[in-house]
């Protein structure tokens, strides 16, 4: 029986993101909704010294915490993969749609900022990473402003990777008491385990990432929440 590991050296890299992203949020997006309720410190930051009257978009909006946030003065919409998370965003009267990060549906410059937040890092080549922020920078006006998050390597939180693996399998537990339907189970709970795809950025790679994608002034580049983050601006 392969393990989940063995099963990605066969799957191209779209495959991989259905099979380890996709699917798997669609699976997990009640429970996962259910730990994400207080916003990062920097994107609080970021977002709270936006001009009134600012219109974004959350990239990867997850439960649509981001989308909450300021509701007052400046106005949001969401985009997630996740069939199930825009299921509940709409569910809590949020803007959203189903949309592939790599191919947003908006006009080029329609937007004055653009968030993406713990997303970048379910794209399994640098291509598609790559991809991913151009297409960010591209719906953004000129003078306009880009925030994105992804995991970092170096870790200081509980979890530890290994130096030399940038790409690993990251399992998400459900408790048994959660189960609806049929999955890979442990052997000796009722948990059920799933497999997320990340590539793990390693310091400057981020940063590197915005300056190959071209449009763009990095104005700040930072670590929090074992996470590396840029704020970027079109130029």
């Amino acid at each position: 029986m392969k393990t989940p590991i063995a099963d990605t050296l066969t799957l191209d890299n779209s495959d991989k993101e259905e099979q380890y992203v996709h699917a798997v949020y669609n699976e997990i997006a009640s429970h996962f909704s259910d730990t994400r309720f207080k916003p990062w410190p920097v994107v609080e930051r970021y977002m709270n010294a936006l001009p009134a009257g600012s219109v974004g978009v959350d990239v990867g909006c997850g439960n649509g915490k981001y989308l909450g946030l300021r509701t007052g003065d400046i106005f949001m919409v969401g985009t997630d993969r996740s069939e199930s998370l825009v299921d509940i965003c709409s569910e809590r009267k949020f803007e959203c749609m189903v949309s592939d990060g790599l191919d947003l549906p908006y006009r080029d410059g329609a937007f004055d900022f653009a968030i993406s937040i713990a997303v970048i890092h379910h794209f399994a080549s640098p291509e598609r990473r790559l991809q991913a922020v151009r297409e960010l920078i591209r719906i953004v006006r000129p003078g306009g402003s880009v925030l994105v998050f992804a995991w970092a390597l170096e870790q200081n939180g509980r979890r530890k990777f290994d130096p030399n693996m940038q790409d690993v399998l990251v399992p998400w537990v459900v408790p048994g008491s959660r189960n609806k339907s049929e999955t890979v189970s442990s052997d000796d709970t009722d948990d059920k385990v799933y497999h997320r795809y990340y590539h793990l950025f390693k310091k400057g790679e981020l940063a590197d990432l915005f300056e190959t994608a071209g449009g763009c002034e990095i104005s700040e580049v930072g670590y929090d929440k074992d996470n590396w983050y840029v704020i970027a601006s079109k130029q």
